[in-house]
């Protein structure tokens, strides 16, 4: 049975992504532990909250080395929501250094008349990427969950995998390289569309252990 990690860094939704696994037939198991990170079939970085916080707590909880080092080792690697937004390298939210995994920064929406900040709620995909082995069985656009304030920026147009259009701004919300996955929206809060996504990542990984 695949062992999924679920980085525990006290940034929020861990429960509710973890029974979106269940869901879908995998074993994630909550963890700090680099050594279980290590160990692990495939990683999943959640994460609500602010840039800044979550940062320090992963470098107070030595957990920065084992993230970089298991999208490095080439396993299945899930980034959702701060997740995704710790992978780059600054943010407009604060003032400290991100992981660096994805070249680019992270932005704030642009203030627009009639704009809701935090853009909050349903929305539908662009795909940028429509092979994605995570976005197999899905409708062309689907709806999927968003709560953000920010968005990622990566300098290579070519990782990203999804857009999403908010009043007249276009942003990314998903990108993808190589074994790494990260989405701006929330899949556990996404309906059947989340659970369809969740359970193409466990197949993914699945598939990775027998090869």
């Amino acid at each position: 049975m695949s062992v999924i990690a679920v980085v525990d860094y006290d940034m929020g939704n861990l429960h509710s992504v973890c029974k979106g696994l269940e869901n879908v037939g995998a074993v994630p198991k909550i963890t700090d532990s680099p050594a279980i990170i290590e160990q692990a079939d495939a990683v999943v970085l959640p994460g609500v909250g602010s840039f800044d916080p979550a940062m320090q707590n992963l470098r107070s909880r030595n957990l920065i080395e084992p993230i970089t080092s298991a999208i490095a080792s080439g396993k299945p690697f899930l980034g959702i929501c701060l997740g995704l937004q710790i992978l780059f390298e600054s943010s407009e939210e604060g003032v400290e250094p991100g992981l660096g995994v994805i070249a680019g920064k992270v932005r704030r929406f642009h203030s627009e008349p009639g704009l809701t900040i935090p853009h909050m709620g349903w929305n539908q995909l662009e795909f940028c990427q429509p092979n994605l082995p995570l976005w197999e069985g899905l409708p062309a656009q689907p709806w999927v969950y968003f709560v953000h304030s920010f968005y990622v920026e990566p300098v290579d147009p070519k990782v990203r995998s999804a857009m999403v259009t908010h009043g007249t701004q276009n942003v990314t919300a998903a990108i993808a390289k190589d074994n790494l996955i990260a989405v701006q929206f929330h899949p556990e809060k996404s309906s059947s569309i989340g659970l369809q996504m969740l359970s193409n990542f466990v197949s993914q990984v699945r598939a990775k252990v027998a090869a």
